[in-house]
Order: structure tokens, then sequence, then C-alpha cells
């Protein structure tokens, strides 16, 4: 029996509770993990394992969510073409993040009112298509706190209480990302889309480079977060001396580009080790320059914090010629294999492949085969003759296109897309690229993309939504030839340069929101184009490496010029491309109507368990709104972000064309709640609590996949009662 006084002091620790968990999550010095109330960092914490403690949104009354606040930045592009994938983070009740132009802001967590902005390049830019930001770092010496983010090429460090820059870091508070490269970088594209990762007084930061020729290299760096000085570096392509020199040609380093991490970091700060995924080297498409496994591209690498040291590499894939670049952070995890217990981490990849390795080592904890591929048919290609295949876990999507897999959507839709299938190559994964076109399924944009995957430690399920486009990749001859017009040598910089963000006819290939560039006389002058080429705008990269003659070439060829060559050119004969092929433009393979060209599922949501390496359940992901009116649901569609778990059994996420954000059971995939956003959320949620409160919040920027370009964020909360 409960005496009177144990009911009363029951009572009063109920009351009470609440009150005291969120004084204590609240100080620097809090006995509770800080994700128990905050989002302290990109994707949930430094495992980014996209995880909330939180459980008052249950699956018992999640359906209950309504709209908590809605702030709007205002400045997102008329003319759709800017985006919000930003996922914010929440320190002591404060949400920092970015809009369309990357403004940096300050809002209270709780209701959505801003308390201040920071203006990175007021007056200074193009204010539309300045480029993405996926989220920004936070680092406090428990006196002084600091928000750093990076904004194209520039690394800032502002006051997380005043939104001021910090006129010590760097140059006036900002650092230029092509210094300390160990080469002269300062005319080649460099920006950062995915925020650093703080360990100590340190922030690690990778960089996004060119695909194409005269790429930068992709080193990773360690600033100092209080002077903005680099404190380490590792070469992601070697130097001599340095382990894996061998696996490229003599000297690569002083020319080749990419293996850049591109997609973010995880952190294990115990043992002291930040895991680094790598992108591709460039070019791409082609690596007859480049023979060899080419290390560190396509690896997942295991470095000391403090020094930047090697710990151990694993590559995933060997002389990428199929733009495989790791495109999340590893997720740190422990799972139980084979009777024990086992720190690892788990890498997806965008063939839809995870790999499971040992967090001290890098071994896989599954078997991977060294599976034979095709050798390329392009000359001067060397592919690699085989690649590791995992054993486990299954691939999370199709992984080829098949007679049964193609569209049945419409009869004359089916025929079209029949008699195209016949035509390219098709088969088993990692048929290298060829002058017929080759099908990469999945696409360039996965399987599984930046959004990353959810790991939920009870069941052991990381959840990862996937895409199921497939893509057409190939390979066009380059030729060099002049009839006495500018504007013809123009047209192979372009080829070589262009095409593969603008398309074959100049009206934006189907991947990018690039405006048209057909009958561009009629809009810009000759200055204009060639100002534009040389420095780049908004979302376009410099393109400062291609000689004088070469960018006024090409200008010639996008203003339809009738002007001759002059002598100067003539006599030079430069080629504006190194390479015997370039790529026909970034091609989804799709029916006349614009639908992938496969039949449904287009994109799913997966829970794979880690520790038995086998699918738990999948569910489709997402659907077209004008298919639904004819009836035709349950297709899936192409997702951008990724979702968050809840220790109460939700997995929330956004990222569809759909412009819905949903949660659903983790148990099995069944969908809880849905709602409508006033642009598709292509980002990933956040989840926190402020005042005892939950919440999950989305940006909302759209943009992407033909949808309109949003400024929102909102957040979602259970209605207060009475």
């Amino acid at each position: 029996m409960i005496s009177l006084q144990n009911l009363r002091l029951n009572r009063l620790a109920f009351y009470l509770c609440p009150a005291i968990i969120l004084f204590f999550s609240c100080r620097n010095d809090s006995p509770l993990p800080a994700d128990t109330t905050d989002w302290p960092s990109y994707l949930g914490g430094p495992s980014t394992s996209q995880y909330s403690a939180l459980t008052q949104i249950d699956r018992d009354n999640v359906a209950r969510l309504e709209v908590a606040w809605t702030y709007n930045s205002g400045d997102a592009d008329p003319k759709n073409r800017s985006q919000i994938q930003c996922n914010p983070i929440i320190i002591n009740g404060v949400l920092y993040a970015t809009s369309p132009v990357l403004n940096l802001f300050a809002l209270d967590a709780a209701t959505g009112s801003e308390m201040w902005v920071f203006k990175p390049f007021e007056n200074e830019y193009d204010s539309y298509g300045m480029g993405v930001n996926r989220g920004v770092a936070y680092w406090t010496d428990g006196q002084e706190e600091r928000i750093l983010y990076t904004v194209k090429s520039f690394l800032f460090a502002v006051d997380a209480k005043t939104g001021k820059p910090i006129r010590s870091f760097g140059d006036d508070g900002k650092v230029s990302l092509h210094k300390g490269l160990g080469r002269d970088v300062d005319d080649l594209f460099i920006s950062s889309n995915t925020p650093g990762i703080v360990f100590e007084d340190l922030l690690i930061l990778g960089q996004r480079v060119s695909e194409d020729m005269g790429a930068a290299p992709g080193h990773i760096r360690a600033f100092n977060v209080r002077s903005g000085e680099i404190e380490w570096i590792f070469h992601t392509i070697p130097q001599p001396g340095e382990f894996g020199y061998e696996t490229w040609p003599a000297d690569a380093w002083k020319e080749m580009g990419g293996a850049n991490a591109w997609s973010g970091f995880s952190l294990d700060k115990e043992r002291g080790v930040v895991y680094v995924p790598t992108g591709s080297a460039s070019y791409d498409f082609y690596g007859g320059d480049r023979p060899g496994e080419n290390l560190f591209a396509n690896c997942v690498i295991a470095l000391n914090a403090r020094t930047g040291e090697r710990i151990w590499h694993y590559q995933t894939v060997r002389h990428d010629l199929w733009d495989r670049d790791l495109p999340a952070p590893p997720t740190l995890v422990t799972v139980e294999h084979e009777g024990r217990s086992i720190d690892a981490v788990a890498q997806i990849t965008k063939s839809s492949h995870i790999f499971l390795l040992n967090r001290d080592t890098g071994e896989p904890l599954f078997p991977v085969k060294e599976v034979p591929v095709p050798p390329s048919k392009l000359k001067g290609e060397q592919a690699w003759p085989t690649q590791p295949i995992p054993e486990r876990p299954p691939v999370f999507s199709r992984e080829r296109v098949q007679a049964k897999d193609l569209t049945n959507l419409s009869s004359d839709g089916a025929a079209h897309v029949k008699m195209r299938w016949g035509v390219y190559l098709e088969g088993e994964p990692f048929i290298p690229p060829s002058e017929q076109g080759t099908i990469i399924f999945p696409g360039l944009d996965g399987g599984g993309e930046w959004g990353g995957g959810a790991y939920d430690p009870e069941s052991g399920n990381l959840f990862i939504n996937a895409s199921e486009m497939p893509w057409i990749l190939q390979m066009l001859p380059y030729r060099e030839g002049d009839d006495g017009l500018l504007a013809t040598r123009g047209e192979n910089v372009y080829r070589a340069s262009c095409i593969g963000c603008h398309g074959p006819n100049m009206r934006g290939a189907s991947v990018h929101p690039v405006p048209s560039i057909r009958n561009l006389k009629e809009r810009m002058q000759k200055e204009e184009v060639i100002e534009i080429v040389r420095n780049g705008k908004g979302m376009m990269p410099s393109f400062g490496y291609l000689e004088d003659e070469q960018i006024t070439a090409v200008a010639a060829y996008l203003l339809d010029s009738k002007e001759p060559l002059p002598e100067s050119a003539k006599r030079q004969n430069k080629r504006a491309w190194k390479y015997p092929y370039a790529l026909n433009g970034y091609q989804k393979f799709l029916d006349p109507d614009g639908y992938p060209a496969i039949n449904p599922p287009w994109g799913t949501l997966n829970a794979v368990n880690l520790n038995t390496g086998v699918i738990s359940w999948k569910v489709t992901l997402g659907e077209y709104p004008e298919l639904v009116e004819r009836g035709i649901t349950n297709t899936g569609s192409e997702s951008y972000g990724g979702p968050v778990v809840t220790a109460s059994g939700l997995i929330f996420i956004a990222g569809t064309l759909d412009e819905k954000i949903r949660a659903f059971d983790k148990r099995d995939g069944r969908l809880l709640w849905e709602a409508k956003l006033p642009a598709a959320g292509f980002a990933t949620p956040a989840v926190y609590a402020v005042g005892g409160k939950q919440y999950v919040v989305i940006a909302c920027g759209g943009g992407k996949l033909g949808r309109k370009s949003g400024d929102a964020y909102v957040a979602f909360a259970l209605p207060d009662e009475g």
C-alpha cells in the first residue's frame, strides 16, 4: 500500500522532474547527454546517427501534430532556382540555420522569432543562386560561443550570441578555402556545402571541387576555431613518400583533383578519431590519365582528429568512373555481431550498398567480395578489373534495369522506353561509361544520398531513403576542328566544359535547376557572358582555368556569333579539353512524359538491420500529385534529405517532391502522419525540446525536381493541453 506521504512525494516529483531535467540539460556541465534536449550538431551529433532520445511525441499522439511556428527568411528566388538543404542545429533553446541566399540566422527555437541575421556578402554578390548549405557548426569554451559555417569558398566565424563576425578569425572574420592546399588553386572552383565537425579547438573541414578537368585537390584540413589558421592537412591525393602515392601516376598530386570529402564527417570523441568519406577523382567519367586504384578517392578514412594522421582506410570503389562519391558521413554504430558487441561505422553508398566496418581497424564485419567487372571500351581507359561488393547487407534498392522493369505507365511511353533501352548497354553494376551509352542504376544521385541514414540503437536498424532513378552515361568523342569561325572553336569548349549542366540543346540538363541559355544573344552582351564564364555566378562555378581565347570562343558560340577566328587563335589552336571524350550531359532515363523509365517504386524508405545484415522492411516514399489525381498512387519518388529516428518509435522524413513531411512507425514502416509543407523539404529534419516541449523542424526550400523555391522553416509540435 502506498502511504499518503509517498503519494505526495511522487506527485511533487512528477511536477518537478521536467523542470529539473530542463535546468540541467541547458547547463554546460549537464550530467545528461546534450542531445536529450538539443540537436547540437549536423545530423544530430558527432556520430551523425540522426537519432533523438526524446519521447514526448510517440506513436499514439503523432497524428495530433500541428504547426507550432513558421519562419520566413524572405529571400527565396522568384525564378525557383534557390534551395534550402540545411539541417539546423539547436543549442540551449536557440536555432541556428541558413536562408536560401546563405544568410546565417538565429531563432528562438520555441517560437521561431528572429534573434539576429548575419549577411556574409550583402551588396557584393548576386543574391540568388549562391549555392546550398547543409548546416553549421557550433563551438564553445564555456564562455565564448561561435558559429562556423561556409559560403561558397569562404569559412566564417560568427558570434553565436550577437550574430557579429569574429574579426580576429582569419581575414577580418573569414578564411579563404583556396589557401593552404599545397599548390596554386586560386583560379579553380572550390566551395563547401556541408558543415565541418568540431573537435576540441579544431574545425575539420572538406570541400566541393570541380568534377571536370582543372579540379582542385580535395585535401582535408583542420582549422583553428580561434584564429582560422590551418593546424593540419591530410592529402587525399598522396605526395611522394606518403601512403598510397603509388596508386596514381607519378607526381599526380601536382595536377590531379577531386578525392574530396564534400558530404561531411563523423567523430568518435573518446577515441579522438574523425571518419572521412571521400568522392571520386576528377575527371569523374574518364580516368585515362590516372591509371591505378587512386587512393584516397572513394574511401572511408579514419584520421587522428588532433594530428590528421591516417589510422586506416577502406576503399569502396577502385578507379571510379561512375561518380560514385561516398554521399554521406559514416554513421557510428554499436552492433551485435557473432555474439559480440562491436563499435563500427556504417557507410551508405550511391549504389545502395552498406559497408559495415570495424571502427578501430576498418575491417568489414560481413564478407566483401572482389567481383570481376567489364573492361572499358574507351581508348586510353584502364578500368579496374574488380570492385568490392558486400555480401551483406543486400542492396537497399534495385541495382540493374531489366526488360521486366521497364515502364508500362502508358502504351506509347512503354514503346518509346523499350526502344531506347535496346540501344544502351545494360547489365550488372559497374559497366564502364561508353560511346554507346550505359545505363547506370541506381543513378548518379543514388540509391543513398547526402541525407544519410538514421540509426536506431534499440533495434539495430539503419533507416535509409533511396531514389530509384535510372540514368544514362554517354561519352562523346572530342574532336578538334575549325571552319574559320570563333563559334565553332567555342562549340568544342562548350561540349567539354558546359554540356554536363546546360545539356546538348542548352535548355538545361534534367538534374540541375539551371536556366535555359538558348537565344542568349537576345538578353546578354558578349562582355557579360565572358565575365560569367571566367568568374562564375550563383551555382555556376568559375571556369577561370580556361585560356582567354577559349572563354572568348565559348561566348561566341553561346551568342551564335559569326565572328571569324583571330589570327592568334589560328596559330595557337589550343585544345579546350585534354581528354578524348566528354560526358554528353547529365541525363536521366525518362519516359516521354518525364517520369522514370522503369516501373515503381521510384523511391523507398528502408530499414536495414546491421546486427543481422538483412532488410527488415521496405515501403514506398513519396508520390507524384498529378498521378494521384489519375488514381496512380504508391509510386514513390526521388528524395533529397534524410530521416530522423526517435526513441519513441518514430521516423520523421520529408525530402519528396510532393512537398510533404511524414512520420512512420519504426517497427514496420507504417505511415502514421503526414503534413503538407509550403515548399518541398529537401533537407533532414531536426528534433529537439525547449521548455519541456518537443519539436520537429524542417527547412522548406524546394527548388529541386521542378518544385517551387521556398524560404520557410516550419516547426511541428503537439497542441498545448487546455
